[in-house]
């Protein structure tokens, strides 16, 4: 179950810079604000339940491996940022080493 809520709390983690990039706009500040503080909230919950079952430093690089790969796509798709061959090679040099992580615990 550990690796279940290890997952999750990489899905939430997506959605705080998201928060934080519609709160950009004045009339969005406060919902990307409530936004980006709920999604915190339920991600670092969702870490502390999976620590409970994997070692802290294979959790924090997959934690932050999701949230980062997906954060890069939500850019991409729908905040128009750059997609180049680099970004891709570097994005999957993460996916690479989030799954050498999850396949060596």
């Amino acid at each position: 179950m550990s690796w279940v809520y290890l997952f999750l709390a990489g899905l939430f983690e997506i959605g705080w810079p998201v928060g934080i990039k519609i709160s950009q706009a004045a009339e969005t500040r406060w919902l990307g604000i409530t936004i980006a503080l709920s999604f915190m909230a339920l991600s670092g919950y969702f870490l502390w339940l999976a620590q409970q079952g994997i070692p802290i430093g294979t959790a924090y690089a997959i934690w932050t491996g999701i949230g980062g790969v997906g954060t890069f796509i939500v850019g991409v798709v729908f905040f128009g940022d750059a997609l180049s061959l680099m970004r891709i090679l570097g994005v999957s040099l993460i996916i690479i080493g989030v799954a050498t992580l999850k396949f060596s615990s």
